[in-house]
């Protein structure tokens, strides 16, 4: 008798486990747990901090997980508990990290788009997190200003003078979400994580939104270590999930 195939499934959150900045619904729970059951492991992968993770999916499935990957794996969780960290402030040393951040703060202040609010660059542990619009801009003008950048492309015209600027010898920028990009060394997009897991599980798979050239969820889900699944929201999760691994997958 053949051993069993050791299969985890790797979750984006925004518009992937949860609508776009909400909380995890029921349903998606109840088929994570489903999925368990069947033998696949659980992971969630996350450009966001482990605050941010938690108040999206909730304590209980952070504490659950098999892995969670806040900021890329640059903060990892096993079981939650306490796996892995790394800096981007140790890797980028503080005189090339004061040049991203200087020269984005000019930009934005000279930037002429509809509103602006606070919270503009949020340093992370793994990552430079840069929101033209600001994080502290309001639901309603969150979704308005993912509207407007769909034709005015301010974020990506953000991306290429930053490019122009800071060179891309060692750094990646990612759009993602929907008011900010993300910058961090090169190499340290999501597909980071592998490194963890690549070992332990004959079969990866990942599930994500922005899995296009220049979307943050693009490298792992190109990466030849995965099995990648490009949804558009939580139910087109719960469908793959459904028939992968719950009804008509293998693994029944």
């Amino acid at each position: 008798m053949q051993p069993q195939r050791r299969v985890i499934a790797l979750f984006d959150v925004d518009q992937t486990l949860t609508p776009a900045r909400k909380t995890i619904q029921k349903a998606m729970v109840e088929a994570i747990n489903k999925m368990g059951d069947h033998g696949v492991d659980f992971g969630i992968v996350s450009g966001s901090d482990l605050h941010k993770i938690k108040e999206q999916v909730g304590e209980d499935l952070v504490q659950k997980a098999d892995y969670t990957f806040s900021e890329n794996g640059l903060y990892t969780l096993r079981k939650g508990q306490f796996f892995s960290k790394m800096s981007i402030k140790d890797q980028l040393g503080e005189s090339k990290l004061k040049k991203l951040i200087n020269f984005s703060l000019r930009y934005i202040a000279d930037l002429d788009i509809p509103i602006k609010r606070g919270t503009f660059i949020e340093y992370r542990t793994g990552m430079i997190n840069i929101s033209p619009i600001g994080r502290n801009c309001s639901r309603e003008e969150r979704d308005e200003f993912e509207e407007f950048d769909k034709t005015a492309n301010v974020r990506k015209a953000f991306v290429e003078a930053l490019k122009s600027e800071m060179g891309t010898d060692d750094l990646t920028f990612s759009i993602g979400g929907q008011i900010s990009f993300d910058v961090f060394p090169r190499g340290w997009d999501k597909s980071f994580c592998l490194q963890y897991i690549e070992k332990d599980y004959d079969e990866i798979h990942f599930f994500g939104d922005k899995c296009q050239p220049g979307g943050n969820d693009h490298e792992i889900y190109a990466d030849e270590r995965t099995i990648g699944h490009e949804v558009s929201n939580p139910d087109d999760t719960l469908k793959i999930i459904n028939e992968l691994f719950l009804v008509g997958g293998e693994l029944e």
